[in-house]
């Protein structure tokens, strides 16, 4: 051990020291790689439950969104024919009358047209090819169904 310039030196140079710490750290440990690893696994598992969650209300507002166009759709064509409505199913590649619901959207269409008469009423069911929710129209009202939960809407006049 020696004093040089006001400094304690432990028999090596500086110059030794330098050499040798900068050619053992080409790269991470093993520890920082596991903290790295356990860190990016606790993100992904609280924002994957997310996303998916987020995933499924968007279908459920695209699907309701085509019952609400639908809903003007068959008043205008009732309108246009004595107050009898259509039947069909509807898809982005096959409309149905001028309509054509979203993305992935199959949308069925039930009639009850009374021969004769201005009673007549119809239904709608929707569903998403992404998700395993669906919704239904009927008298105005949307049900949207899901494996776990039951929502309700009504539209307004």
């Amino acid at each position: 051990m020696s004093i040089r310039d006001g400094k304690i030196s432990r028999g090596l140079t500086d110059s030794f020291v330098e050499h040798h710490l900068a050619d053992n750290r080409k790269g991470f440990t093993l520890i920082e790689v596991v903290i790295a690893a356990v860190v990016i696994g606790i993100l992904a598992a609280v924002a994957v439950p997310r996303l998916s969650a987020s995933k499924d209300k968007a279908y459920a507002a695209a699907m309701m969104a085509d019952l609400h166009t639908v809903a003007i759709f068959e008043e205008q064509y009732a309108a246009d024919n004595h107050g009898q409505y259509f039947s069909g199913t509807a898809t982005s590649d096959t409309p149905l009358n001028g309509f054509t619901p979203s993305k992935n959207v199959t949308m069925t269409l039930t009639a009850f047209n009374i021969l004769g008469s201005q009673l007549a009423d119809w239904t709608a069911t929707v569903k998403h090819s992404q998700t395993s929710e669906s919704c239904e129209m009927r008298a105005g009202e949307i049900t949207c169904t899901t494996t776990n939960a039951l929502s309700v809407g009504v539209l307004p006049p």
